[in-house]
């Protein structure tokens, strides 16, 4: 059997004399007494081993590449200088040597036709350890992603090392939906609403990475009244504002008022209405564009579901006149009808602050000072409210450090009016709240970023955001083959003349958009 298998499949023979000593060690004594997770473990060791054989001797049995006498790269230098030179990639099974043929000219960078055949990446980590590394560094710190390879794998790196193949997993990104949009069709066009939603989310940086107003003020509260903590003025300016945006499509939803104040009433009825789900559902972020370049974004992903504009576009926020004011210059820009909403989470917030002016907290009449001014603005009063709670302010003749809160909320609804019209949201069907973006804050930034201790530089909070943005979207495995496809015409289509010589079998190659 052994002889038969050497004759037939003499290139992978290291890998067959692997696999009969693992058969061999079976059958010991010592292994037979093994529980079934020693098992295991001994089996994960030389299982591994087994399949970077498998690996090594497939690659050898590949030959070095050589395609002829010479490679012309697309700077139309003839390289015919060939020499075999060795180089070595750490895969999820070990580290293999890859020898291969070079192709050189003097003073030109040489060409390595196996290297493109196999797509080798141009650093030492294949893409399989890369893609490991994407994943586990958009869920878990870069120590506990160290921790993750080297128990699946067996594969050490450093944590400067995961941070650095974590930039390089996410470079594609833009590109990636810059594609996916000019080829892609959304489906369930039929859903008559395009929901936009924007919001910020701070995020604790590195001095360095801080943008220059924050850095300055936090230089000049630098100084520290504790030793081992901060107080509470000093943990202020270390954050940088990561924009975080939503865009999907949705069914109408009409409810009544009432209908609201019975969900803030936590009351549910026998004949509850079945909240329609959202589609299409794209969450992204970004610490590194500015909050402008954002929002255009947002746009542009709504206008790929609808480009001829004929459905009903809705953009929630939380009331940021800044926000607002970009949102309403880029639907004029698009020539975009866009009614605006201001969550009316923000508002009850507003309310419970100001009835604490009134009532104390454990006071039961404060909810139903809540509740009963919720539904006069549900209905469409916000100026009458806020004129009311002034007025009844001054009856109770509060002083001005009484009635703050109170001024604040009556000051929000009589700025934010235009924007509070929910009586007339309600019966078009459209969202009041913005659920869907406060999720994506609390799973993109808040749940990954805002872990105790963590001090982010600016790309390497970027890239996690972006790896976090596609696996919240669902678009990871797409733009993972995507983002290989993209190296692959970087680093090799891109510098044959013919790429068919890469293959040394006359095939032709798509070209990718640079």
């Amino acid at each position: 059997m052994i002889r038969q298998f050497e004759q037939s499949h003499s290139a992978f023979h290291s890998s067959y004399e692997k696999f009969m000593g693992m058969v061999d060690q079976l059958e010991s004594k010592k292994i037979r007494s093994l529980n079934h997770r020693e098992l295991e473990d001994h089996l994960k060791i030389e299982g591994r081993e087994l399949l970077r054989r498998l690996f090594q001797d497939q690659i050898d049995s590949l030959g070095v590449g050589d395609v002829g006498r010479a490679v012309i790269g697309t700077d139309n230098i003839m390289r015919n200088e060939k020499r075999v030179r060795n180089r070595q990639l750490i895969t999820i099974f070990g580290k293999v040597n890859i020898k291969r043929m070079g192709y050189g000219s003097f003073r030109k960078e040489s060409l390595f036709p196996k290297d493109a055949l196999l797509n080798l990446p141009t650093d030492l980590y294949s893409h399989g350890i890369r893609r490991l590394v994407a994943i586990e560094s958009s869920k878990n710190s870069f120590s506990e992603t160290m921790q993750a390879v080297e128990e699946i794998t067996g594969v050490k790196m450093s944590k400067r090392e995961a941070e650095k193949l974590s930039l390089k997993a996410s470079e594609h990104f833009y590109l990636y939906y810059l594609q996916k949009g000019k080829k892609e069709q959304v489906e369930n066009q039929d859903l008559p609403l395009v929901i936009l939603t924007v919001d910020g989310k701070g995020i604790v940086m590195k001095k360095e990475d801080l943008k220059e107003e924050t850095r300055k003020k936090s230089e000049e509260k630098a100084s520290h009244k504790f030793n081992k903590r901060r107080s509470k003025g000093e943990k202020s300016n270390r954050k940088r504002m990561a924009t975080v945006a939503s865009v999907y499509n949705v069914d109408k939803f009409i409810r009544t008022s009432e209908d609201i104040v019975r969900e803030f009433n936590s009351i549910k009825l026998d004949d509850e209405k079945v909240r329609p789900k959202a589609v299409n559902k794209r969450v992204w972020a970004s610490i590194e564009r500015e909050q402008g370049e954002v929002i255009n974004d947002l746009f542009l992903e709504g206008l790929r579901g609808d480009p001829e504009k004929k459905k009903s576009w809705v953009c929630l926020v939380d009331g940021d006149p800044k926000q607002i004011k970009r949102v309403n210059s880029l639907s004029k820009k698009y020539n975009i009808k866009l009614t605006i909403v201001v969550d009316i989470i923000h508002v009850i917030e507003y309310l419970w602050k100001a009835g604490r002016d009134f009532y104390k907290e454990t006071d039961p009449d404060l909810e139903d000072w809540v509740t009963e001014r919720l539904l006069r603005i549900l209905h469409g009063n916000a100026s009458g409210v806020a004129a009311g709670i002034r007025r009844s302010a001054t009856l109770k003749k509060l002083k001005n450090e009484e009635r703050k809160s109170v001024d604040r909320c009556a000051n929000y609804l009589l700025k934010k009016s235009p924007y509070l019209k929910y009586d007339y949201y309600l019966r078009e069907g459209y969202p009041i709240a913005t659920g869907v973006i406060e999720g994506a804050c609390r799973h993109l930034i808040k749940d990954r970023m805002d872990v105790t201790g963590a001090r982010w530089t600016l790309k390497g909070a970027e890239a996690v955001i972006k790896l976090r943005s596609l696996r919240s979207s669902r678009d990871f495995e797409g733009y993972w083959k995507f983002h290989e496809e993209q190296e692959y015409y970087e680093n090799y289509l891109s510098k044959y003349l013919d790429p068919a010589v890469i293959h040394g079998e006359g095939k032709s190659f798509e070209k990718l958009p640079p």
